[in-house]
Protein backbone atom coordinates (compact mmCIF):
# COMPACT_ATOMS: atom_id res chain seq x y z
CA UNK A 1 0.00 0.00 0.00
CA UNK A 2 1.26 3.09 -1.23
CA UNK A 3 1.92 5.68 1.50
CA UNK A 4 0.15 8.88 1.40
CA UNK A 5 2.44 12.02 0.82
CA UNK A 6 3.85 14.28 3.51
CA UNK A 7 2.88 17.70 3.27
CA UNK A 8 5.09 20.22 2.19
CA UNK A 9 7.37 21.90 4.47
CA UNK A 10 6.81 25.31 5.60
CA UNK A 11 9.13 27.52 4.30
CA UNK A 12 11.72 28.62 6.46
CA UNK A 13 11.82 32.40 7.39
CA UNK A 14 14.23 34.45 6.06
CA UNK A 15 17.88 33.65 9.04
CA UNK A 16 18.47 37.29 9.19
CA UNK A 17 15.06 38.55 9.70
CA UNK A 18 14.21 35.63 12.42
CA UNK A 19 17.69 36.67 14.20
CA UNK A 20 16.22 40.52 14.46
CA UNK A 21 13.31 39.52 15.31
CA UNK A 22 14.74 37.28 18.56
CA UNK A 23 16.71 40.59 18.78
CA UNK A 24 14.15 42.81 19.24
CA UNK A 25 11.91 40.82 21.38
CA UNK A 26 14.90 40.57 23.86
CA UNK A 27 15.17 44.05 24.05
CA UNK A 28 11.62 44.71 24.60
CA UNK A 29 11.33 42.68 27.42
CA UNK A 30 14.43 44.48 28.75
CA UNK A 31 12.21 48.20 27.97
CA UNK A 32 9.78 46.84 30.01
CA UNK A 33 11.91 46.61 32.82
CA UNK A 34 12.48 49.93 32.92
CA UNK A 35 9.06 51.00 33.26
CA UNK A 36 8.78 48.58 36.07
CA UNK A 37 11.22 49.18 38.28
CA UNK A 38 10.26 50.44 41.80
CA UNK A 39 10.49 51.15 44.92
CA UNK A 40 10.92 47.32 45.34
CA UNK A 41 14.26 47.62 43.61
CA UNK A 42 16.21 49.84 45.88
CA UNK A 43 14.55 47.44 48.95
CA UNK A 44 15.84 44.81 47.61
CA UNK A 45 19.47 46.75 47.10
CA UNK A 46 18.86 48.18 50.55
CA UNK A 47 18.65 44.58 52.13
CA UNK A 48 21.13 43.30 50.08
CA UNK A 49 23.93 46.09 51.17
CA UNK A 50 22.97 46.17 54.93
CA UNK A 51 23.44 42.36 54.86
CA UNK A 52 26.49 40.72 57.58
CA UNK A 53 26.85 37.66 55.43
CA UNK A 54 27.14 36.97 52.20
CA UNK A 55 24.77 36.63 48.93
CA UNK A 56 23.18 33.53 48.07
CA UNK A 57 22.08 32.79 44.65
CA UNK A 58 20.18 30.06 43.49
CA UNK A 59 17.70 28.90 40.52
CA UNK A 60 16.92 25.54 38.72
CA UNK A 61 17.34 24.81 34.94
CA UNK A 62 17.54 28.06 32.61
CA UNK A 63 17.44 30.01 35.69
CA UNK A 64 20.33 28.64 37.35
CA UNK A 65 22.66 29.47 34.76
CA UNK A 66 21.27 32.96 35.16
CA UNK A 67 22.06 32.86 38.89
CA UNK A 68 25.09 31.87 38.27
CA UNK A 69 25.90 34.51 36.38
CA UNK A 70 24.35 36.77 38.49
CA UNK A 71 26.53 35.33 41.67
CA UNK A 72 29.69 35.71 39.52
CA UNK A 73 28.72 39.63 38.70
CA UNK A 74 28.49 40.68 41.85
CA UNK A 75 31.15 38.82 43.75
CA UNK A 76 33.14 40.58 40.96
CA UNK A 77 32.11 44.08 41.90
CA UNK A 78 32.39 43.87 45.49
CA UNK A 79 29.29 41.99 47.10
CA UNK A 80 30.34 38.81 48.37
CA UNK A 81 27.84 36.20 46.18
CA UNK A 82 27.99 32.33 45.28
CA UNK A 83 25.63 30.18 43.77
CA UNK A 84 23.78 27.16 45.44
CA UNK A 85 21.91 24.21 43.34
CA UNK A 86 18.53 24.28 44.93
CA UNK A 87 18.56 20.81 44.63
CA UNK A 88 21.95 20.26 46.70
CA UNK A 89 20.60 23.02 48.96
CA UNK A 90 18.01 20.76 50.23
CA UNK A 91 20.65 17.76 50.49
CA UNK A 92 22.58 19.70 53.05
CA UNK A 93 24.05 22.87 51.05
CA UNK A 94 21.45 24.98 53.01
CA UNK A 95 23.79 24.95 55.94
CA UNK A 96 25.97 27.40 54.20
CA UNK A 97 22.69 29.54 54.47
CA UNK A 98 23.15 31.66 57.82
CA UNK A 99 20.38 34.39 59.47
CA UNK A 100 23.12 37.55 58.02
CA UNK A 101 22.80 35.98 54.38
CA UNK A 102 20.51 37.19 51.63
CA UNK A 103 18.84 34.43 49.23
CA UNK A 104 18.19 35.61 46.17
CA UNK A 105 15.80 32.81 44.03
CA UNK A 106 15.27 33.28 40.15
CA UNK A 107 12.29 31.21 38.54
CA UNK A 108 10.24 32.70 35.64
CA UNK A 109 7.28 30.42 36.74
CA UNK A 110 7.82 31.46 40.85
CA UNK A 111 6.40 27.73 41.20
CA UNK A 112 9.70 26.16 41.27
CA UNK A 113 9.30 23.43 43.52
CA UNK A 114 12.92 22.88 44.28
CA UNK A 115 12.81 26.86 45.55
CA UNK A 116 9.52 26.26 47.21
CA UNK A 117 11.24 23.38 49.37
CA UNK A 118 13.53 25.54 50.88
CA UNK A 119 11.13 28.46 51.87
CA UNK A 120 10.46 27.24 55.84
CA UNK A 121 14.32 26.40 56.12
CA UNK A 122 15.25 29.83 54.77
CA UNK A 123 12.45 31.63 57.36
CA UNK A 124 13.50 29.44 60.37
CA UNK A 125 16.94 30.73 59.81
CA UNK A 126 15.86 34.07 59.42
CA UNK A 127 17.45 34.84 55.95
CA UNK A 128 15.97 37.70 53.82
CA UNK A 129 14.70 36.11 50.59
CA UNK A 130 15.00 38.35 47.18
CA UNK A 131 12.78 36.35 45.03
CA UNK A 132 13.00 37.38 40.85
CA UNK A 133 9.93 35.92 38.96
CA UNK A 134 7.63 36.26 35.70
CA UNK A 135 4.75 36.36 37.96
CA UNK A 136 4.43 38.54 41.11
CA UNK A 137 1.41 36.04 41.99
CA UNK A 138 3.24 32.90 42.33
CA UNK A 139 3.89 31.56 45.66
CA UNK A 140 7.60 32.49 45.44
CA UNK A 141 6.56 36.20 45.14
CA UNK A 142 4.25 36.54 47.98
CA UNK A 143 6.54 34.45 50.50
CA UNK A 144 9.63 36.78 49.49
CA UNK A 145 10.71 39.87 51.10
CA UNK A 146 11.29 41.45 48.19
CA UNK A 147 9.72 40.31 44.44
CA UNK A 148 11.27 41.96 41.59
CA UNK A 149 9.64 41.26 38.22
CA UNK A 150 11.97 39.44 35.80
CA UNK A 151 9.68 38.14 33.20
CA UNK A 152 8.75 38.92 29.71
CA UNK A 153 5.50 39.45 27.69
CA UNK A 154 6.54 36.65 25.40
CA UNK A 155 9.70 34.03 24.55
CA UNK A 156 11.63 35.02 21.26
CA UNK A 157 11.19 31.19 21.27
CA UNK A 158 8.65 30.76 18.12
CA UNK A 159 6.92 28.33 20.12
CA UNK A 160 6.90 30.61 23.24
CA UNK A 161 8.22 27.89 25.15
CA UNK A 162 12.17 27.85 25.71
CA UNK A 163 12.86 30.59 28.30
CA UNK A 164 14.78 33.09 26.14
CA UNK A 165 13.24 36.58 26.58
CA UNK A 166 12.58 35.86 30.20
CA UNK A 167 16.29 35.02 31.01
CA UNK A 168 17.56 37.98 29.32
CA UNK A 169 15.73 39.87 31.51
CA UNK A 170 16.43 38.33 34.35
CA UNK A 171 20.07 38.48 33.58
CA UNK A 172 19.64 42.56 32.79
CA UNK A 173 17.69 42.81 36.01
CA UNK A 174 20.95 41.10 37.69
CA UNK A 175 23.33 43.32 36.74
CA UNK A 176 21.53 46.34 37.47
CA UNK A 177 21.36 44.94 41.25
CA UNK A 178 24.58 44.37 40.80
CA UNK A 179 25.92 47.67 39.48
CA UNK A 180 23.53 49.63 41.92
CA UNK A 181 25.32 47.45 45.12
CA UNK A 182 28.63 48.65 43.62
CA UNK A 183 27.85 52.15 43.43
CA UNK A 184 26.39 51.65 46.86
CA UNK A 185 30.30 50.31 48.20
CA UNK A 186 32.23 52.71 46.61
CA UNK A 187 33.42 49.95 44.56
CA UNK A 188 36.53 51.52 42.96
CA UNK A 189 38.90 50.31 39.88
CA UNK A 190 41.56 49.74 42.68
CA UNK A 191 38.94 47.03 44.20
CA UNK A 192 38.01 45.71 41.11
CA UNK A 193 41.69 44.53 40.37
CA UNK A 194 42.22 43.33 43.75
CA UNK A 195 39.75 40.79 43.00
CA UNK A 196 40.77 40.10 38.70
CA UNK A 197 44.75 39.71 39.84
CA UNK A 198 44.46 37.39 36.59
CA UNK A 199 43.67 39.93 34.05
CA UNK A 200 45.30 43.04 32.54
CA UNK A 201 43.33 45.64 34.38
CA UNK A 202 44.41 43.67 37.93
CA UNK A 203 48.22 43.91 36.39
CA UNK A 204 47.56 47.06 35.44
CA UNK A 205 46.60 48.40 38.54
CA UNK A 206 48.48 45.99 40.96
CA UNK A 207 52.01 45.75 39.38
CA UNK A 208 54.19 47.99 40.85
CA UNK A 209 57.29 49.23 39.44
CA UNK A 210 59.34 47.59 42.02
CA UNK A 211 57.74 44.27 40.97
CA UNK A 212 59.20 44.44 37.30
CA UNK A 213 62.48 46.65 38.04
CA UNK A 214 66.25 45.22 37.88
CA UNK A 215 67.19 45.67 41.27
CA UNK A 216 71.15 45.49 42.80
CA UNK A 217 73.54 44.22 40.49
CA UNK A 218 71.45 43.97 37.83
CA UNK A 219 70.72 46.96 37.32
CA UNK A 220 74.18 48.85 35.62
CA UNK A 221 75.96 51.78 37.51
CA UNK A 222 79.13 53.36 36.38
CA UNK A 223 80.60 55.98 39.29
CA UNK A 224 81.49 60.11 38.33
CA UNK A 225 85.10 58.90 37.84
CA UNK A 226 84.42 56.25 35.08
CA UNK A 227 85.41 56.65 31.74
CA UNK A 228 84.02 56.31 28.75
CA UNK A 229 85.12 52.91 28.24
CA UNK A 230 84.36 51.60 31.88
CA UNK A 231 80.83 52.93 31.14
CA UNK A 232 80.46 50.59 27.98
CA UNK A 233 81.77 47.37 29.61
CA UNK A 234 79.00 48.40 32.22
CA UNK A 235 76.42 48.79 29.95
CA UNK A 236 77.56 45.43 28.26
CA UNK A 237 77.16 43.68 30.91
CA UNK A 238 74.05 45.21 32.33
CA UNK A 239 72.31 44.17 29.15
CA UNK A 240 70.06 46.76 29.02
CA UNK A 241 71.52 49.54 26.41
CA UNK A 242 71.62 52.11 29.48
CA UNK A 243 74.24 52.86 32.74
CA UNK A 244 73.16 54.79 35.27
CA UNK A 245 76.03 57.61 36.22
CA UNK A 246 76.05 57.92 40.24
CA UNK A 247 77.83 60.09 42.95
CA UNK A 248 79.88 58.88 46.01
CA UNK A 249 76.65 58.31 48.29
CA UNK A 250 74.87 56.60 45.03
CA UNK A 251 72.57 59.29 43.90
CA UNK A 252 71.84 59.58 40.05
CA UNK A 253 73.41 62.69 38.18
CA UNK A 254 73.31 60.91 34.61
CA UNK A 255 72.39 58.34 32.27
CA UNK A 256 74.57 56.86 29.04
CA UNK A 257 72.92 55.18 26.56
CA UNK A 258 73.20 53.63 23.48
CA UNK A 259 72.23 55.94 21.26
CA UNK A 260 74.55 58.52 23.19
CA UNK A 261 76.93 56.10 22.75
CA UNK A 262 76.78 56.23 18.93
CA UNK A 263 76.64 59.94 18.90
CA UNK A 264 79.50 60.03 20.61
CA UNK A 265 82.16 57.91 18.36
CA UNK A 266 80.48 60.12 15.36
CA UNK A 267 82.21 62.66 17.17
CA UNK A 268 85.22 60.82 17.26
CA UNK A 269 85.46 60.70 21.20
CA UNK A 270 88.46 58.52 22.45
CA UNK A 271 86.99 55.61 25.28
CA UNK A 272 89.93 55.55 27.25
CA UNK A 273 90.50 59.11 28.00
CA UNK A 274 87.03 60.29 27.67
CA UNK A 275 84.80 60.95 31.21
CA UNK A 276 81.77 59.76 31.31
CA UNK A 277 80.65 62.98 33.19
CA UNK A 278 81.75 64.89 29.77
CA UNK A 279 79.31 62.99 27.62
CA UNK A 280 76.68 61.69 29.84
CA UNK A 281 72.72 63.41 29.94
CA UNK A 282 72.49 64.79 33.51
CA UNK A 283 69.28 64.95 35.47
CA UNK A 284 67.98 62.29 33.82
CA UNK A 285 64.05 61.50 33.88
CA UNK A 286 63.24 58.69 37.01
CA UNK A 287 60.30 57.34 38.71
CA UNK A 288 60.20 56.01 42.08
CA UNK A 289 59.36 52.32 42.85
CA UNK A 290 56.12 52.51 44.61
CA UNK A 291 54.62 54.19 41.34
CA UNK A 292 52.61 51.97 39.36
CA UNK A 293 54.48 49.93 36.53
CA UNK A 294 51.46 51.56 33.72
CA UNK A 295 52.36 54.77 34.84
CA UNK A 296 56.20 53.88 33.92
CA UNK A 297 54.73 52.73 30.39
CA UNK A 298 53.15 56.11 30.14
CA UNK A 299 56.46 57.93 30.78
CA UNK A 300 58.77 56.24 28.46
CA UNK A 301 55.75 56.40 25.65
CA UNK A 302 55.65 60.18 25.95
CA UNK A 303 59.42 60.89 26.05
CA UNK A 304 59.56 58.11 23.62
CA UNK A 305 62.27 56.52 25.78
CA UNK A 306 62.86 52.48 26.10
CA UNK A 307 64.64 52.50 29.29
CA UNK A 308 64.27 54.85 33.10
CA UNK A 309 66.14 54.25 36.03
CA UNK A 310 64.34 54.34 39.38
CA UNK A 311 65.24 56.24 42.61
CA UNK A 312 64.20 56.14 46.01
CA UNK A 313 63.50 59.98 47.88
CA UNK A 314 67.36 60.78 47.92
CA UNK A 315 67.86 59.99 44.29
CA UNK A 316 69.39 57.16 45.25
CA UNK A 317 69.42 54.51 42.39
CA UNK A 318 67.60 51.28 43.46
CA UNK A 319 66.81 49.69 40.18
CA UNK A 320 65.95 50.07 36.21
CA UNK A 321 64.00 48.54 33.93
CA UNK A 322 63.19 49.21 30.32
CA UNK A 323 59.93 47.91 27.90
CA UNK A 324 61.24 44.29 27.89
CA UNK A 325 60.62 43.88 31.12
CA UNK A 326 57.42 45.39 31.17
CA UNK A 327 56.39 43.43 28.19
CA UNK A 328 57.52 40.17 30.37
CA UNK A 329 55.19 41.46 33.25
CA UNK A 330 52.43 41.83 30.96
CA UNK A 331 51.70 45.42 31.61
CA UNK A 332 51.71 46.53 28.01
Amino acid sequence: MQKPAAPPAAAPRDTLALAREVLEIEAQAIRELIDRIDDGFARAVQIIHERHGRVIVSGIGKSGHIARKIAATMASTGTPAYFVHPAEASHGDLGMVTSHDVFIALSNSGESAELLDLIPVLKRQGAKLVALTGNPQSTLAREADVHLYAGAAKEACPLNLAPTASTTAALALGDALAIALMEAQGFSREDFALSHPGGSLGRRLLTHVRDVMRKGEQAPRVPESATLSAAVLEMTRGAMGITAVVDADGRVTGIYTDGDLRRTLQKGADLNTTRITDVMTRNPRTISPERLAAEAVQMMEHHKVNQMLVVDADRRLVGALNMHDLFRAKVI
